[in-house]
């Protein structure tokens, strides 16, 4: 991605390099898939804030919630939106010192600095352990249990991908960018391995409060794990602070997967790939029917009413995480074409202003590994006893609607698949090459 973003930096360019090197076709049903993925995002988290919200008490009921949330939502991207970047400045800035908040803390704790001075270091993994078995006992047991993991971490990789998608407005992209990709790459796998470890250390997988979350979207201690750890610990004020700050950091997200969600429909709109009457905005620039068809479709939340939480959460991060992984396999098959097209028609990858490693084996070998956890995203319906067709419906939607997508276009438009030699790998490059070398960097102030 970085590879192909620093020498080509255009708006949504993932997307538009799977119709410019691969097929139009490709670039179209990359587009929906990415669209998809970001409104389900949507529901996700307004279950989450509903949940989190029920921490303190259960007095608004779970559909009035829901409303209130959307209609904000809406009132924030319609009329408010030149607040937006501001406001998302200081949430992020919120979620990261949370983050680095809740590591401390659990090493401060876990050496004995708590109300019990209970130095109960890495005792969980000890007893009951570190593997959980699930479906089964013994090694299949346990392995069915590292899978079940797995899968659900398929469901936090993102990052560099949403960098990508400010390459066009970035300043001087060719030297921001890579630098962008490096840092982001670097921080989020130091926040995920931290914080998985640290989830492990402060609670064991066998809690009576985590089962319930899980099991039966029980509220209250439940919906966090550091929460658990701290009511055990008997520290006071601090759970609801940070339930607080988780609660302002899933409606950050909610609000900005509306912003995404609602440009990406705008963007395959303007380029004749969704209906024309998505590309009518207000007088302030926003795109009004793309913003309404996104809450429209957050209304998937109203589910958690006659579902109970923790089912709606489980469907929403099955669609979600097919698309993440579907959108992974999309950008590491359009890089394998690129390439290809680089090396016949004689562009050198030493002159590209960012030269990734071990390619292309690591394209492929991401291609295959996104893939092969796509199809077993849903594994559990397969596992005798386990059978529901709604769980089957939201692991499996998007991997059969990619195929129908990118068929249905090609038959509809006639699309071809582009050779390596006619690939154009020169679109729209003399207009950057021509920025890069004018540019000057903006006074500090």
């Amino acid at each position: 991605m970085a590879e192909m973003v620093t020498y080509l930096p255009i708006s949504s360019p993932f997307i538009r390099f799977a119709g410019r090197y691969v097929d139009e076709a490709f670039g179209v049903a990359a587009g929906y898939n990415f669209f998809v993925l970001e409104a389900m995002l949507v529901p996700f988290e307004i279950v989450a804030c509903n949940l989190i919200i029920h921490y303190w008490s259960d007095i608004v009921p779970t559909g009035g919630m829901i409303a209130m949330i959307l209609v904000i939502y809406g009132f924030i991207n319609l009329f408010a939106v030149k607040w937006y970047g501001e406001s998302e400045f200081w949430l992020a800035l919120g979620k990261v010192i949370l983050a680095i908040g809740l590591i401390l803390y659990t090493f401060i704790t876990m050496v004995g600095g708590n109300p019990l001075q209970d130095r109960f270091g890495f005792r969980y993994w000890r007893d009951p352990g570190a593997f959980a078995e699930v479906y089964s006992t013994g090694s299949l047991g346990r392995f069915l249990g590292f899978m079940v993991c797995l899968v659900q971490a398929s469901y936090t990789i993102s990052g560099p991908d949403y960098v990508s998608m400010a390459a066009g407005e970035a300043e001087n992209p060719r030297v921001v960018m890579p630098r962008a990709y490096n840092k982001v790459f670097g921080r989020l796998t130091a926040f995920f391995v931290l914080g998985s470890l640290a989830v492990g250390i402060n609670v064991p997988y066998d809690s009576q409060e985590i089962s319930d979350a899980i099991n039966n979207g029980e509220p209250g201690a439940a919906a966090s794990p550091y929460v658990i750890a701290m009511n055990r610990l008997r520290i006071g004020v601090l759970p609801d602070i940070v339930n607080a700050l988780v609660f302002s950091a899933a409606f950050s997200a909610g609000n900005s997967y509306v912003y995404c969600a609602s440009r990406s429909l705008y963007g395959l709109a303007l380029e004749g790939r969704a209906p024309r009457i998505l590309t009518r905005c207000m007088r302030n620039g926003v795109p009004i029917y793309c913003v309404i068809v996104v809450l429209l479709i957050s209304l998937i939340s109203f589910l958690q009413v006659s579902n109970g939480t923790a089912t709606v959460l489980k469907w929403l991060v099955s669609i979600i995480t097919a698309s993440q992984l579907i959108n992974f396999s999309v950008i590491a098959f359009t890089y394998t074409r690129f390439k290809k097209a680089c090396d016949v028609q004689g562009l050198s990858r030493d002159k590209l202003p960012y030269k990734g490693i071990w390619q292309p084996f690591l394209a492929w070998y991401a291609l295959s590994g996104c893939l092969t956890m796509a199809l077993v995203n849903g594994f559990a319906v397969f596992i005798h006893g386990n059978w529901q067709i709604t769980s089957f419906f939201f692991s499996y939607t998007m991997v059969g609607v990619f195929p129908l997508l990118f068929f249905g276009w090609k038959f509809l438009k006639g699309t071809k698949i582009i050779k390596a030699e006619e690939v154009d790998l020169q679109k729209d490059v003399e207009e950057i090459d021509e920025y890069s070398r004018n540019f000057v960097p903006s006074p500090p102030g």
